[in-house]
């Protein structure tokens, strides 16, 4: 795929993860459709960057929507051949806390974005991918997920984050196998910790102890080292139905 033009979706595109792999696309001369919720940041950034690059407001968890995006990256642009799940959310809240139980509601809504809405992508982006021209073997597209070294490692509080990131880390080989006669490949990205909106907030002996955990480097990533990372992907056709573990050799402590 090394010298394909990039033609992306990235949902999630408008901030974090997702904005610096989007500029990081266009920066090299690709084009890209930024799939968000955040209305407003979604146009924003969209005509911050110019001609190359569209909006499209979408929510994960219903498939019109996210077909919605699809259609207005291939009408702008044409074959989408990359798509990238940065989409998600992070609640933490413990099984029982101050004597009350987890809500279903909590849970099922954080697994019904960050897994469900993962799903829902990458199967109506391999619908439109398994139709792009075919020349010489190659590779008609690639589809990188967002998963999370909490899959691996959850703390305490993360039983709804690390269920549903778990169940991206699972999907992504059965999806790779699956897609194999299509000529797209899958793969996963599970990032340690990153300077993205989900660490905004946070108090500063909380953001301490977190940079005190990492082991090498001795900082958070920056989400510009994710979006080198799926370049990588989609140039190396041998990386398909993998997840890879981007942390600095991290490992989380129980809490």
């Amino acid at each position: 795929m090394k010298e394909k033009k990039i033609n992306a979706v990235i949902t999630g595109g408008a901030s974090g993860l997702g904005e610096a792999t989007v500029r990081k696309i266009i920066a090299l001369g690709g084009t890209v459709t930024i799939a968000d919720f955040q209305q407003k940041r979604c146009i924003d950034l969209s005509e911050e960057l110019g001609k190359s690059c569209s909006s499209s407001f979408t929510d994960v968890t219903d498939e019109g929507s996210i077909e919605k995006a699809l259609l207005k990256s291939t009408s702008n642009f044409g074959p989408i051949n990359l798509v990238v799940n940065c989409a998600g959310i992070g609640i933490t809240k413990k099984v029982f806390s101050k004597e009350e139980l987890h809500s279903i509601k909590i849970f099922e809504k954080v697994v019904s974005v960050n897994l469900t809405g993962s799903f829902n992508v990458s199967k109506l982006a391999f619908n439109k991918m398994k139709d792009n021209l075919l020349e010489n073997a190659e590779t008609r597209g690639v589809i990188i997920n967002t998963a999370s070294i909490a899959a691996y490692d959850g703390q305490i509080g993360q039983a709804a984050y690390s269920a549903s990131k778990g169940g991206i880390v699972a999907l992504t080989l059965p999806l790779a196998r699956e897609f194999a006669r299509y000529n797209i490949r899958i793969c996963t990205i599970a990032p340690g910790l990153f300077e993205t909106p989900m660490m905004e907030g946070l108090p500063e002996k909380a953001y301490q102890s977190l940079l005190e955990s990492t082991v090498f480097p001795k900082r958070l990533g920056q989400p510009e080292e994710y979006a080198k990372l799926v370049i990588s992907i989609f140039e190396n056709d041998m990386l398909n139905g993998e997840v890879i573990r981007l942390d600095g050799s991290l490992r989380m402590a129980p809490k």
